[in-house]
């Protein structure tokens, strides 16, 4: 017969050592601290973006022809270009324009622009853009 400590410890484990609860608290503490240092360069990198964009929305107007409908935001007075595209149902592309926005004396600028597409697209959006270089 075994002893009720016995059958304790064979059931639920026996308890840790303080030294193995000192080395687990400091790898948990370790493991915070990287987490923490990439959520910080993560932020950091996307926070200094020279360019960034919404899509606010599109319009299908039949199937030769989308509008995107979008914001950009960047320093005044730069200049930048935008991919926008158009997809089809199955996410293939159907239409795709480059372009050239600003110089703007203003922060955030809308724009709306037409892409012309090969078949119906059912959406439209803007794939990137990028700061023109002096």
């Amino acid at each position: 017969m075994t002893t009720p400590e016995a059958y304790l410890a064979e059931r639920y484990g026996t308890t840790t050592t303080p030294a193995r609860r000192w080395v687990s608290r400091v790898a948990l503490g370790a493991g915070a601290l990287v987490a923490l240092a990439v959520a910080v360069w993560v932020a950091l990198v996307f926070a200094n973006q020279p360019v960034r964009w919404d899509t606010i929305g599109y319009q299908v107007h039949d199937p030769s022809r989308t509008d995107v409908t979008f914001d950009v935001i960047m320093t005044p007075g730069t200049v930048a270009t935008c991919r926008v595209e158009a997809l089809s149902e199955s996410y293939a592309q159907v239409g795709v324009a480059d372009v050239v926005v600003g110089p703007s004396q203003y922060r955030v600028t809308r724009f709306v622009e037409a892409i012309p597409t090969a078949e119906e697209a059912v959406t439209a959006l803007v794939d990137r853009c990028d700061l023109v270089e002096d």
